[in-house]
């Protein structure tokens, strides 16, 4: 197998401003969103290397960026957290990048098309996942894996984790395995399929992580960018709604008027505590949603930080009482951390958040 070559979606708009930068040999993409949907949301100038792409889908002008694998998880290391990480974790982050975009490749070559939605009258239960790309392999974005070409500052050391682990995978019963990664799992980790398609990944399991919870900013900064370091209370959080307000936003965001919201009950949760399944109910009608993002994006303008939380009722107000920032399945970026500053190798990283799998170099 040698290196593939991937397209990235970077940005659909009625108008693309694209500037070159013959310095660089490169390109230079205004007002490309970051966060979409997220409470950082923001958008910035963004410049890229490899080829441009520019199509027409449904009346928006897409810019896709094809790029070799190993220079995409340059930028992609860059993105999702400070490229002055330390270099365990640089190279382990390297690696489930690498495994994650080569296994949604894999998938998409794939014929069998599936629904993300389950429906009846009493329950709507709805993930995120590989569908929602057609035109592209990844988007740029939080969806997939933070991808902002060469506008974050790289430094040596992510670029010796990419050439140090260059075409390495973690692999589980030979196949690459469907890596997943979250910014704080809130002290355990997550099955796949309590987020996900409901089908068993036996090295996406529940793990036990004693190490992400730390309020170390030296060890913070590595996980967190500019914009994240915005978010500091992604441990332990609280968020308080009145009944009002909540029942105008749960409206809002489902699309369904519940009425003047009355209880919120998690009908199951994950190993994690995560909600899978969240009853609302309403003075006009009560229904069953999930799974956790879908719950995230009803219960906040943007997202909850996860779906690991509890509900209290006081007179008038909701209060949710929350750990996490994430789905929590996989690595979780801020223990990560910790392991890398302990002294931990990436292979043990690793080894902490997906047991049952083994690394591979495949070309």
């Amino acid at each position: 197998m040698t290196q593939p070559q991937i397209q990235v979606g970077i940005l659909s708009a009625d108008e693309l401003h694209v500037v070159n930068n013959p310095v660089h040999s490169s390109f230079i993409i205004k007002e490309v969103p970051v966060g979409i949907h997220f409470h950082w949301e923001r958008k910035e100038d963004q410049e890229f290397k490899g080829e441009l792409k520019i199509i027409r889908a449904e009346n928006k002008l897409v810019a896709i960026n094809i790029i070799p694998v190993e220079d995409y998880l340059i930028s992609v290391i860059s993105s999702e957290m400070s490229a002055t990480s330390s270099i365990e974790l640089l190279k382990a982050h390297a690696i489930i990048s690498r495994s994650w975009l080569l296994a949604q490749k894999e998938k998409a070559s794939r014929s069998d098309h599936y629904s993300s939605i389950i429906e009846t009258e009493e329950e709507y239960i709805r993930w995120y996942d590989r569908e929602d790309h057609i035109l592209f392999d990844v988007c740029a974005d939080d969806h997939c894996q933070r991808y902002q070409g060469i506008t974050r500052a790289s430094t040596p050391e992510v670029k010796d984790a990419v050439e140090y682990t260059f075409g390495k995978v973690l692999l589980y019963n030979e196949k690459i395995c469907d890596t997943r990664f979250s910014k704080c799992c809130g002290g355990i980790t997550e099955k796949f399929e309590s987020c996900w398609e409901s089908v068993p990944h036996p090295y996406l399991d529940s793990v036990a992580d004693p190490f992400c919870n730390t309020c170390d900013k030296k060890v913070l900064s590595q996980i967190l960018n500019d914009y994240d370091l915005e978010t500091q209370d992604f441990y332990h959080w609280k968020i308080e709604h009145s009944q009002e307000t909540i029942s105008d936003l749960i409206r809002r965001k489902s699309g369904w008027d519940f009425g003047i919201i009355q209880d919120l009950i998690p009908i199951e949760r994950g190993s994690s505590g995560r909600i899978i399944r969240l009853k609302i109910v309403g003075s006009r009608m009560s229904k069953i949603i999930g799974k956790e993002l879908f719950i995230r994006k009803v219960l906040s303008e943007t997202h909850l930080y996860s779906s690991a939380f509890e509900v209290n009722k006081k007179q008038d107000k909701f209060i949710l009482n929350g750990k996490g920032w994430g789905h929590g399945v996989g690595l979780c970026q801020i223990g990560a951390a910790v392991m890398a500053k302990e002294g931990y190798t990436y292979k043990e990283i690793l080894k902490q958040y997906f047991p049952a799998a083994k690394i591979k170099k495949i070309y």
